[in-house]
């Protein structure tokens, strides 16, 4: 083995460091897929898809090998863009039989990045190695399975260093239980990288914060007693109440308006 010096270049990922830290971007990535998917001088967009999404086109796709193509190239993008998230695993929920309207949305996609391709994640130095995160959903925001999807984001001090948005299983009957599915989900990725930090010798010397802007949740998550709202809820979902009940996890109540995870739903 040798040393080949401070990463500039890895898998696509562009390393920029300077004296308080690093970003990490994929531009010249970003700019083979604009340049592939023959959209280098399109036009930019403010949004990754649309605030509106009706199902007006339901023609099916005419390549859909080239969509799956275009949308695994643009879904290995998400690993510096947080920002993309939602509308990346929106999108490729319809691998299997892309519409028009589909590779439409998958455009849009793409001229939002033409006008954000130099957007990096900020990698900061800091003194602070605590773990925290937050998790939101929306309620039934599956137009078509009526399930809701759940999203989260985890820091390690100021730094963010992961996140999903992951369509739900099944449906939820409330807000209150597709908040508390989100903040189990949020609770095992949390209990895997506290594992991860500790064998790399970090402990956490206070139980690891977690945010969710559902109040009832939050709630029901340190309350050992069964109450109406949760009696539908799989046993599973009961994970998050008792990594508060041995102290790992401390869940808060935040407003909306601070909710991080937001983007991811």
């Amino acid at each position: 083995m040798k040393d080949l010096g401070p990463p500039k270049y890895f898998l696509g990922i562009e390393f920029e460091t300077h004296p308080n830290g690093m970003f990490l971007h994929q531009t010249a990535y970003a700019s083979d897929i604009l340049h592939q998917a023959a959209m280098s001088n399109c036009n930019s967009m403010p949004t990754p898809l649309p605030q509106q999404l009706t199902q007006l086109n339901l023609e099916l796709f005419a390549e859909p090998t080239y969509f799956r193509s275009l949308a695994g190239k643009i879904q290995y993008l998400t690993i510096t863009r947080p920002d993309i998230q939602f509308a990346v695993n929106f999108v490729c929920q319809c691998m299997h039989a892309p519409t028009v309207l589909d590779f439409g949305l998958l455009k849009c996609i793409l001229r939002y990045l033409k006008g954000t391709i130099n957007m990096a994640l900020h990698i900061r130095r800091d003194t602070n190695i605590s773990l925290s995160a937050y998790c939101d959903s929306d309620w039934g925001g599956c137009k078509t399975t009526r399930r809701s999807t759940s999203g989260f984001c985890t820091l390690l001090g100021p730094n963010l260093i992961s996140w999903s948005a992951k369509r739900q299983q099944t449906m939820s009957n409330s807000s209150t239980e597709a908040e508390y599915r989100a903040l189990t989900t949020a609770a095992q990725e949390l209990t895997w990288l506290s594992f991860l930090l500790r064998d790399l010798g970090i402990y956490q010397s206070h139980p690891t914060l977690l945010q969710c802007d559902n109040l009832s949740a939050v709630y029901l998550s340190a309350n050992p007693a069964l109450h109406n709202r949760s009696k539908s809820f799989d046993i599973n979902y009961h994970y998050i109440r008792e990594q508060v009940a041995i102290g790992l996890i401390e869940t808060r109540h935040i407003p909306a308006t601070l909710m991080l995870a937001d983007i991811f739903t």
